[in-house]
């Protein structure tokens, strides 16, 4: 098999993700344009040589819909050679459009694939397109149907994380989101967005919160707790896990990730792609998994996969130097971070989506050049990228820089 090597990624700053919210004016297709636009410009990128262009985008309906990285490839100025398709794994999409375009370079069947995601949760909100998972009995019970909050105070009840361990994460995300930004750790890979005109509307992640303390969290009502008791989705819970009495609601707004608007690719190919761009590759993808889980926790995939994934490459966790899980909930983190015994300096070191935000099918895509941004800058090798997911799914890929 072929060797997949990581040679660029960019993303832009995430919006708020309301109508108040400095991207809301800018369609899903722009965002996407944007980075497609970032990656020609930033590498001399013939685009008549770019094999695919893959997008995660979990709701493509409205002006997200209709293939949104071939619409953005017209946007962009993109040789109509240039095709491109959409995937969805709910929260994972941005990494596994990495990993789907990474398997058909391993296989030979591409050079130069530019890899990502968009999401705009201002103007298409979640859940827009629909699907049985919500709505149909025959899928939702066997599921053990419920919204991600309930699952992951569910998590926290399981595992023993009480409001004040989410809490004191959510404190500790935004600070290390602040300190990065302060130290310039994203100044080369976060990029503008900007009008028609070509002036800014937003350069710097929106939804941060950096003087976010414990006494002011400590004023927030759980989000999750009416849905819970009140839906009836507690007692779907219990049903799921006997062992657990009674929910312990302890998720809100600020402990949990923020609805935002955003777009990242990455640039991969193969050695003779690189040959082609002229570049010298700054990672390899190493090896890429994906798996299903309990459904009713449904936010524990990455421990699962992390498991499989490992085992799979022939390593052990000590051979991994950072480890990046996107923030959906904090006993997400807490709960990974438990079942591996890992110090908290080894993941999510520059915050995550509690402080920045998810913007769900960019994300995975998002935390990958995110890491190997900090790989570099702390000259170490070795990355594991994973992500929880709807529904009861992992996805993880591990890289390392060559």
């Amino acid at each position: 098999m072929t060797d997949v090597f990581i040679y660029d990624h960019v993303r832009t700053p995430r919006g708020r993700g309301k109508k108040d919210g400095a991207l809301h004016e800018v369609p899903s297709v722009r965002l996407a344009a944007k980075v497609l636009e970032a990656i020609r410009d930033r590498n001399g990128l013939d685009t008549s040589t770019v094999d695919d262009i893959i997008m995660g985008c979990v709701d493509p309906v409205m002006d997200a819909g209709a293939v949104i990285p071939k619409a953005a490839a017209f946007e962009a100025g993109y040789s109509s050679r240039a095709p491109g398709m959409q995937i969805s794994r709910f929260c994972a999409s941005g990494l596994d459009a990495v990993n789907f375009g990474a398997g058909k370079i391993a296989q030979g069947a591409d050079d130069i694939v530019i890899a990502g995601g968009v999401e705009s949760m201002s103007r298409v909100g979640m859940g827009m397109s629909g699907g049985a998972w919500y709505m149909d009995p025959s899928v939702n019970f066997p599921a053990y149907f419920m919204p991600q909050g309930v699952s992951a105070d569910l998590i926290a009840t399981k595992y023993g994380f009480s409001r004040d361990d989410v809490d004191a994460y959510a404190v500790e995300s935004q600070k290390r989101a602040a300190n990065a930004w302060e130290k310039g750790y994203f100044k080369n890979s976060v990029i503008p967005v900007t009008d028609i005109n070509g002036l800014t509307i937003l350069d710097r992640d929106e939804h941060m919160r950096p003087d976010t303390d414990m006494q002011a969290l400590a004023q927030l009502h759980p989000s999750f707790q009416m849905p819970g008791e009140m839906g009836g989705f507690e007692a779907v819970a219990i049903q799921a896990h006997p062992e657990i009495e009674a929910i312990n609601y302890v998720h809100h707004a600020g402990n949990s990730s923020g609805i935002v608007d955003g777009s990242a690719a990455v640039l991969i190919g193969s050695k003779a792609g690189g040959a082609i761009l002229g570049r010298k590759p700054r990672a390899r993808i190493k090896a890429f998994a994906n798996i299903g889980s309990d459904p009713a926790l449904m936010l524990t995939g990455p421990v699962d996969v992390t498991e499989k994934l490992l085992q799979r490459a022939g390593m052990q966790l000590s051979d991994i130097d950072l480890f990046e899980l996107n923030e959906a909930f904090a006993a997400v983190v807490l709960r990974y971070c438990q079942a591996f015994e890992i110090p908290h300096d080894r993941i999510n070191v520059n915050g995550g989506a509690i402080a920045m935000g998810h913007p769900l099918g960019a994300t995975g895509a998002m935390i990958l050049g995110t890491v190997l941004d900090e790989l570099e800058r702390r000259d170490l090798n070795t990355a594991l990228v994973t992500l929880c997911i709807g529904a009861g799914m992992g996805t993880a890929t591990v890289i390392e820089r060559v």
